[in-house]
């Protein structure tokens, strides 16, 4: 099975899960959670996502998000390009003032004293009553609305709370110089088909970011589409931190 077809699979089958998980994604039940002093399942999720983008960047984003397969279903009826740009802003705009309503709520709290991964669900299962179905049909539909009205993965680029963590990390990992999953550009084989940019999901455009050897940009989800749709396979994945670079294929990893 071809790479795309297998991060196709692994999206919708997370999508499919959502009525199960969508709690532990949940903005509101982590406050709801602090201000009780438990950890909840959300905030275990979050803090999972960022260490793991310590070393795969924003690839959650890219194979494993239940979002990911629900905006890229709605590809065959919108698949315009997101604008993107600054309107990025604007998920960090929910994200500052959701992280100080977290943590004034821990702090009411006395502070986070108990973990409770399932808090909130029914034997681990989000939505097991007609409530949670408003909440995850709500949700849902945002999601679509927000795809179809703004572009290609619109949620990711405008209001997803969960990015920022991904950035955060990914940018630590910069700073660290973390071996971690990165894409890679060998811009002599390319040909300016166009093809990357075209084809990417985020709507980046890739095929300038090939042009000057420099694949990093936050909104880059690692899904590597660009690689795969590209004719002269001028883009593939690396691990690398600074100067040090293993081919993923020779390394076995892919």
């Amino acid at each position: 099975m071809k790479r795309q077809q297998i991060r196709s699979l692994l999206i919708f089958v997370s999508f499919l899960a959502f009525p199960i998980t969508i709690y532990y994604f949940s903005p509101v039940l982590i406050i709801e959670a602090a201000a009780k002093g438990i950890i909840a399942g959300s905030f275990l999720m979050f803090a999972m996502m960022l260490v793991g983008s310590l070393f795969f960047g924003r690839s959650f984003c890219g194979w494993l998000c239940p979002g990911a397969g629900l905006q890229e279903a709605c590809f065959s009826i919108q698949n315009r390009r997101a604008t993107g740009g600054k309107g990025n802003w604007i998920k960090y705009a929910i994200w500052v003032p959701w992280m100080g309503a977290i943590g004034y709520a821990a702090h009411f709290a006395g502070g986070l004293h108990k973990i409770d991964p399932l808090y909130q669900t029914v034997n681990g299962i989000s939505v097991s009553d007609p409530f949670g179905y408003i909440i995850y049909f709500g949700f849902v539909g945002g999601i679509v609305v927000i795809a179809l009205a703004a572009g290609r993965r619109a949620f990711c680029h405008y209001v997803c709370w969960m990015a920022p963590f991904l950035v955060i990390g990914t940018k630590l990992s910069d700073v660290c110089r973390l071996p971690a999953l990165r894409l890679q550009a060998q811009p002599k084989r390319c040909i300016s088909c166009r093809q990357c940019t075209q084809q990417c999901p985020m709507s980046l455009e890739v095929q300038n970011m090939v042009e000057r050897n420099a694949m990093r940009d936050t909104e880059c989800i690692l899904c590597g589409t660009c690689a795969d749709v590209c004719p002269k396979k001028a883009i593939s994945y690396t691990l690398r931190a600074g100067n040090y670079n293993i081919d993923v294929k020779k390394a076995g990893v892919c």
